[in-house]
């Protein structure tokens, strides 16, 4: 990798240097309000089962889905993402979706880190299996199929057929891997309407990001959309 390439990374991994080899880079993209045990759990299952190099975690800065909704802060989200993710060396958290600006859309961010990465870096972008159904409507859903793999986390027992009919029916030539995360069973909003009613989230997400979840107030006065 060029050095003017390598210094437009930021804060993402340097991948690629050896051309004689194929790396595997694994995207994890949401909201993360807040991030849960399913993320982290399908984040390392991926990378095992599918021998991904690397994990990134990228808050989204701006989520196109959740314009009309109430969300924290990124810089909230980013830093209970860093406290989720900071024993695992093969994890790494980038401020890439939050530092650009307008609204964070996977094709832009895809785009992008396909201009920055060389040929030999594959792309995995790591969503829940509940996505892959939506992702045929996303802006320039086309694209995003050209630009990386998708990896659909699923919940043991989740009925896979909508989400392979609703590919089938796009006609766009997307690349699917479904990988099945028991922990899937946890949700954000789930976590989020615990804090409301005063519940524990104790083992349903990193002890350091309930910490933070109490000591800065977060989801008790909050309305769930």
């Amino acid at each position: 990798m060029d050095e003017a390439r390598e210094r437009n990374l930021g804060d993402l991994p340097v991948l690629g240097e050896d051309p004689g080899r194929t790396y595997r880079l694994g995207i994890m993209g949401g909201t993360f309000d807040p991030i849960h045990n399913g993320h982290l759990v399908a984040a390392e299952q991926s990378r095992h089962d599918l021998g991904l190099d690397l994990v990134v975690f990228m808050p989204a800065g701006s989520p196109a889905f959740k314009q009309d909704l109430r969300v924290s802060s990124a810089e909230d989200r980013y830093a209970m993402t860093l406290l989720a993710t900071a024993d695992n060396p093969n994890f790494r958290v980038s401020r890439f979706e939050i530092e650009r600006k307008g609204i964070t859309y996977t094709v832009d961010t895809l785009s992008a880190l396909r201009e920055l990465y060389p040929d030999n870096v594959e792309l995995y972008f790591i969503t829940g299996a509940d996505a892959i159904i939506d992702i045929v409507k996303w802006r320039d859903a086309d694209r995003i199929a050209k630009l990386a793999t998708l990896v659909g986390a699923t919940r043991p027992g989740y009925n896979l057929d909508t989400a392979v009919d609703a590919i089938d029916r796009s006609g766009i030539n997307f690349d699917v891997i479904y990988l099945e995360v028991p922990a899937l069973a946890i949700s954000s909003s789930h976590l989020r309407e615990r804090c409301v009613a005063g519940q524990s989230l104790r083992y349903l997400t990193p002890d350091q990001v309930v910490g933070y979840i109490d000591k800065h107030g977060l989801y008790v006065s909050q309305r769930i959309a």
